[in-house]
Parts: C-alpha cells; structure tokens; sequence
C-alpha cells in the first residue's frame, strides 16, 4: 500500500507513472490517496495524515505489513512494479546516504515548490479554490 498525497502535483505524476507499470497487475499495489476527505490512519497501520504529509510510506504486505518510510518506501514502492533494478540502486549503501539527503530537502520542501505551503500550514491541506 502506498500512501501518497493526492494534491502534490510531483507526487501525483510519479503514481500515475507508477499506475502505469502495475496496470497489467491488478492489486499488486494499492495507491491510498492520504488527502482524500475519509483517509482513516486506523487502516493503514495508524500512519496519520500528519506522519504521511512529512514522508512517504508505504506499508509492505508481503514483508508482514512493515511500514517502510522515506527512501526504504520508495524502495519497496518501485521493487514492486517492476523496477527492481531502481529500488537496489537506491539502497546500494554508496548511494544511499546521497538519497537519503536528497530525499530529506524534497520532503521539507515539497509543499513550496509545488506552491501550496499556504494552505498547508495547519491542519488538513485543502486545494485552492480561486
């Protein structure tokens, strides 16, 4: 299960890649849209909207539902449809402190480069309706 926010434009365009690849495996993976009105932590392991908005998680049923965060996530995330060969390549331990850090900025930055930190700075982000 992959938790991702619906109303990031980046994340949304790299699930939709990510769609893609997992077409032709239908509930291999479950794409879970944490910004959706509903989203309930209770069902995914207690990963609140909070925890979900700061990193991604994705929570590994094959692995006895180990919540995997950041860059292990998008690890297990790509292992499962299909690009393996990414998702080593990211945990390949020369590699992995320079993903680790550049992972980090984009998390804490996401929210401006992709012009929504206004709405998001309390609670629940909401799209902008002009």
């Amino acid at each position: 299960q992959v938790l991702y926010d619906g109303l990031c434009p980046i994340c949304v365009t790299e699930i939709r890649f990510l769609h893609f690849l997992n077409r032709n495996q239908a509930g291999k993976v479950d794409f879970i849209d944490i910004a959706k009105p509903g989203y309930d932590a209770a069902k995914y392991k207690d990963v609140t909207y909070e925890m979900a908005m700061e990193e991604m998680h994705v929570i590994d049923e094959k692995d006895e539902g180990q919540v995997h965060r950041g860059v292990p996530a998008f690890a297990v995330m790509y292992g499962a449809v299909g690009l393996n060969w990414l998702a080593r390549l990211m945990m390949w331990s020369p590699v992995r402190p320079l993903m680790d850090k550049s992972y980090a900025v984009f998390a804490r930055n996401r929210l401006k480069w992709t012009g929504r930190g206004d709405e998001c700075t309390t609670g629940r982000c909401e799209k902008k309706t002009n």
